[in-house]
């Protein structure tokens, strides 16, 4: 009888040990995955994930987690099986939809992401939650309807819609869709009687080819120093790829306060977290020659745009430098904005100042910008400058700079 006894007691402690061992919690092994994923042991993350799904098939966060690992690598056709067992699961949590519609992009699947988008319609109701209408900008992205894009992304924009990134997608569309413009800027410069005005004139043209990008015409004509000048210049903004762009830039002028050649070349790349850095050239031919390398790195955070630029200029004597700090504030729309800037020396894009004056100089420039209609756009700025001339004699300069564009 003690055998008995004995023999269904070790049969209870073992049964018991089993189940304790069986038994966990999917939320905390969700989490663990999730650690593992993000931080790139996709394989690692997913063994863990494998192991809650064994025992809760059906848990979407899971499913979706283990889909969009799969995406991350590039593995289109595996995350799409577990993102359509999260739709399935759970066909009213946008999070699925949403992880379905990115793996469905990225993979170039563009009739399969609108039958999904198309069942989060269905299934979600009206209005559609502003993370599913954000994918479909994004599909319309991927499918190069820019301007669709544009339009479902702007008016997110305007319900104050929040996503990392989410300026700086916007920002993209502006410069990828087709948009004629022409415009006409006028800038006065004024020295307190040190010297007299400048009245400076603009007039520009732009379009956009599937070769250039954004392509602008600008001719600018100024008075100053008693005498007057023209400067043609022409601009384009080549794509080269889905995180990069180009600026190429080449002018010229007869007049001496501008110079007979000027060229410039930049790349700029998108990087992870709403960042983008630039770098390039700039090639000044005025009596002298002015070779300018300069880089920039900036940041989209919510509605603001900020920005670090740094030039150097080589000379007979060494390498100068110049710099200036910007912040951009947009409001209503993705082309509204309030702008600060901050600069020491003279940034080799500008126009309007006088060349020569690089490096001891001081800047600070405030502008406003609004659509008014969808076709007609009003700008200015204003800005107070201090610049040395030698040890002892210094420059005030006041400018004014207004101007208008309109689009068709």
């Amino acid at each position: 009888m003690k055998k008995i006894l004995s023999l269904f007691l070790l049969i209870f402690l073992f049964s018991n040990v089993s189940h304790a061992q069986d038994t966990f919690d999917p939320d905390e092994l969700l989490g663990q995955a999730r650690k593992l994923i993000l931080d790139g042991k996709y394989s690692e993350g997913r063994k863990i994930a494998f192991k809650a799904l064994n025992k809760y098939p059906d848990y979407s966060d899971i499913l979706i987690l283990v889909g969009r690992s799969y995406a991350w690598e590039g593995t289109y056709d595996s995350s799409s099986i577990y993102l359509e067992r999260a739709i399935v699961a759970s066909p009213t949590y946008a999070d699925g939809y949403s992880a379905y519609l990115d793996n469905l992009s990225w993979a170039g699947e563009f009739e399969q992401a609108d039958s999904v988008l198309s069942r989060a319609k269905s299934n979600l109701g009206s209005p559609l939650p502003d993370v599913i209408r954000y994918k479909e900008s994004k599909l319309n992205y991927y499918k190069e309807d820019y301007e669709l894009a544009y339009e479902q992304a702007e008016e997110l924009f305007e319900k104050e819609y929040k996503e990392e990134g989410f300026l700086a997608y916007i920002q993209n569309l502006q410069r990828l869709r087709r948009n004629n413009a022409i415009g006409a800027t006028y800038d006065y410069d004024t020295y307190f009687g040190d010297i007299s005005p400048w009245n400076t004139f603009s007039v520009y043209g732009r379009t956009r080819t599937d070769l250039t990008g954004s392509l602008i015409a600008r001719v600018t004509n100024s008075f100053r120093f008693d005498d007057n000048g023209t400067l043609f210049e022409l601009d384009a903004y080549p794509s080269l790829g889905e995180k990069a762009y180009a600026y190429l830039n080449i002018g010229g002028s007869s007049a001496s306060f501008f110079p007979k050649l000027r060229f410039g070349a930049s790349i700029y790349y998108n990087l992870p977290k709403a960042w983008e850095i630039d770098a390039g050239y700039r090639y000044l031919g005025f009596s002298e020659v002015t070779n300018i390398y300069t880089g920039s790195v900036g940041k989209y955070a919510g509605n603001w745009w900020l920005n670090l630029r740094v030039n150097l200029i080589p000379d007979g004597s060494g390498v100068g430098t110049s710099g200036n700090i910007q912040a951009r504030y947009y409001f209503k729309t993705a082309e509204d904005f309030f702008s600060i800037q901050l600069s020491t020396g003279v940034s080799p894009d500008e126009e309007t100042r006088d060349q020569s004056q690089f490096l001891n100089s001081y800047r600070a420039r405030l502008g406003y910008q609004q659509l008014v209609t969808s076709r007609f756009m009003i700008f200015g700025y204003t800005g107070y400058s201090r610049d040395e001339l030698s040890t002892d004699r210094f420059r005030n300069n006041l400018n004014i700079s207004a101007g208008v564009e309109y689009r068709f």
